[in-house]
């Protein structure tokens, strides 16, 4: 096992520094743990050195993991979510953080009446409009929030994106900064059932970045983890 005590606490404070450099309190960003492939006593270690806010791509594996580990874990959904998988995390999960169709929205509105529940989601933005990435395109952005606005079981508390992977995280300054600015402009729009509290955005390579232009969220799982080992 690597030191995922020393990971946790470089990563911790890296995140301090960057909330430092924008002038930003430390309680002003959520570290989410991305433990997708990682097994449930690596998610337990990390768990027991304090964070609470877990991300899982998968929804099998993020349901597997939650029947074992503490209920207070606050889990997240951030990979791409199929319709006919909705079902299983409804009432669940914290945050789903990638919906980008009305279709899934009306498919997690459906459920989520059933249970009768409210889902908080974000938007999830192609903001670099990479054509390997979900998400939609900036330019359609408020055109789905006010659709999906209108559904009564489902809160929008912001938008989520992906940047490129970059060797430089310099390089994905300009994204962040486009989806700050979105967000700005969509809260403008004092949209009912619409809030922009949240923004999910950096990962590993660059949250730092993230940081310094506004995320309230960052997605950290090789930082934290280590490299992921995929089984062939």
């Amino acid at each position: 096992m690597m030191d995922l005590q020393e990971n946790l606490q470089q990563v911790e404070a890296n995140i301090c520094k960057a909330c430092e450099n924008a002038g930003r309190k430390r309680s002003d960003v959520t570290l989410i743990a991305v433990s997708k492939t990682k097994p449930i006593e690596m998610l337990q270690t990390v768990y027991d050195l304090g964070p609470r806010d877990f991300g899982e791509n998968k929804v099998q594996e993020m349901c597997g993991k939650m029947e074992v580990l503490p209920k207070d874990i606050r889990w997240h959904m951030i990979g791409h979510l199929q319709t006919n998988k909705v079902k299983y995390i409804i009432g669940k999960t914290e945050l789903i953080h990638s919906v980008d169709s009305l279709h899934l929205a009306k498919e997690i509105e459906k459920q989520a009446a059933k249970q009768n529940v409210t889902v908080s989601i974000l938007v999830e933005v192609n903001i670099a409009e990479e054509e390997s990435k979900f998400g939609i395109h900036k330019e359609e952005t408020i055109s789905l929030i006010r659709q999906i606005a209108a559904l009564p079981h489902i809160q929008i508390l912001g938008l989520m994106t992906i940047a490129p992977f970059v060797e430089n995280p310099e390089d994905n300054r300009t994204y962040f900064r486009q989806i700050r600015q979105l967000s700005v402009d969509i809260d403008a729009q004092n949209i009912d059932n619409v809030r922009m509290d949240i923004l999910s955005m950096g990962m590993t390579g660059d949250y730092m970045v993230a940081i310094e232009e506004g995320a309230t969220m960052v997605r950290v799982g090789t930082g934290i983890f280590g490299e992921r080992h995929y089984q062939k």
